[in-house]
C-alpha cells in the first residue's frame, strides 16, 4: 500500500472515531458548553503513533458543524485541536507530555469562544478552569489510557511500510 494512501486512510478512520465520539457524548449534553467532557479530545494522543493530524481537525470541523457550535467555534475549536494535534506530534518522544498541547490549546482558547460566540458571562478563568478540567479529563486520563491500550499494538495498526 502506498505511504499516501495509508496517510489518508488514517486521517479518514481518526475523523470519522472523533465525529461519532463527539456525537455519542453530545447527547449526554457533554460536547460542548462551559462544562464540557469531548471524550473524541482523547483522540488527541494519536501524533504519537501517526501524523495523520489533519484527521484530528477534520474530525473536530465536521463536529463542531453537526453539533450546532456557532461560525468562531466551528473554526477557533478546529484550530485549537490543529495547535494541540501539532503540539502532540512534537512531543512524541516525551510519552508523558503528549496529552498536554491539547490541554493547553483549548484551555486558553475555548474560554474566549464560549464568552464572545455564546455569550457566557462566567468568568474567563472559570471558564479556563471548567474547560481545562474536561480536556484534562479527556485528554490526559482517556488519552493516555488510549495511548498505552494501543501502544502494544501500534506497529500493526499504525504500519508505515510500502507493500
Amino acid at each position: 500500500m502506498n505511504k499516501k494512501v495509508l496517510w489518508i486512510c488514517h486521517a479518514a478512520m481518526i475523523a470519522a472515531l472523533y465525529v461519532v465520539l463527539t456525537l455519542c457524548i453530545n447527547a449526554f449534553g457533554l460536547a460542548s458548553g462551559a462544562i464540557q467532557v469531548r471524550i473524541s479530545e482523547a483522540l488527541t494522543i494519536l501524533p504519537y503513533f501517526t501524523p495523520a493530524i489533519p484527521g484530528l481537525v477534520i474530525g473536530c470541523l465536521i463536529s463542531n458543524t453537526i453539533t450546532g457550535c456557532a461560525l468562531l467555534d466551528i473554526l477557533l475549536g478546529s484550530f485549537a485541536t490543529l495547535l494541540g494535534a501539532l503540539g502532540s506530534y512534537a512531543l512524541r518522544r516525551f510519552k508523558w507530555l503528549v496529552p498536554l498541547p491539547p490541554i493547553i490549546a483549548n484551555t486558553l482558547i475555548v474560554p474566549y469562544v464560549l464568552r464572545i460566540a455564546y455569550g457566557v458571562e462566567d468568568g474567563i478563568f472559570y471558564l479556563m478552569g471548567t474547560v481545562c478540567a474536561g480536556e484534562i479529563l479527556s485528554c490526559y486520563v482517556l488519552g493516555m489510557i488510549l495511548l498505552f491500550a494501543l501502544d502494544k499494538s501500534h506497529k500493526s495498526l499504525f504500519a508505515k511500510k510500502n507493500a
